[in-house]
C-alpha cells in the first residue's frame, strides 16, 4: 500500500513538497453520469430547456472547475493545465447523460483532481439547469478512468 504523504510527523495535514519532483506529461480522464429521467432528457436532446444550450453550459462550467481544484480541494497544487475537455454522450437507455473529462499538463504533480472536478461540476450544471423540469435527477459513477504520468506511473480503473 501506499503511504500517505498529506500528513506530517505530528499528523498534522500538510501540503505536499513536490518542489523537487520532475516536470512530467501527466493525463487524466474521468467520467460521470446524470441520471435525468425522461422528460429532461428529451428535453436536453431537443434543445429546449428554458435556460438554454444545458450541454454547452456545463462544458464551460467543466473547464472552469479543472481551473480552480486548488480553490476548493484543501491540499491540491495549483496547476497550469496545457488541456482540458469535456465529451457529452446522452444514454437513452438509462435517460443518462455521461461526461468525461480529459486533463492535461507537464508539472511535478497529476491531475486527477483536476478531472474528478470537472466531471463533477459539469454534472451539477446540467442538474443546475434542468431542475425546473425535475428535481429528482441522480449523480452517480463519478470515477478516474485513467491516468499516466509521474511517479505511479499508467492507471486504467476496472470499472
Amino acid at each position: 500500500m501506499n503511504e500517505l504523504n498529506h500528513f506530517d510527523a505530528a499528523g498534522n495535514a500538510i501540503m505536499v513538497d513536490v518542489g523537487n519532483k520532475p516536470l512530467t506529461e501527466r493525463i487524466a480522464v474521468a467520467s460521470g453520469k446524470i441520471f435525468v429521467g425522461a422528460e429532461v432528457f428529451t428535453a436536453i436532446k431537443s434543445g429546449v430547456v428554458g435556460k438554454g444550450d444545458v450541454l454547452g453550459v456545463a462544458r464551460i462550467a467543466g473547464i472552469m472547475a479543472a481551473k480552480k481544484t486548488s480553490d476548493v480541494i484543501p491540499l491540491c497544487h495549483p496547476l497550469p493545465l496545457s488541456h482540458c475537455s469535456l465529451e457529452f454522450e446522452l444514454l437513452p437507455d438509462e435517460f443518462a447523460v455521461k461526461a468525461t473529462a480529459t486533463v492535461k499538463t507537464t508539472w511535478a504533480t497529476g491531475v486527477e483532481m483536476e478531472a474528478l472536478h470537472a466531471v463533477s461540476i459539469s454534472l451539477l450544471t446540467i442538474y443546475d439547469m434542468c431542475k425546473a423540469i425535475n428535481k429528482s435527477m441522480k449523480l452517480g459513477e463519478i470515477h478516474l478512468e485513467r491516468k499516466c504520468g509521474g511517479k505511479s506511473g499508467e492507471f486504467i480503473s476496472e470499472h
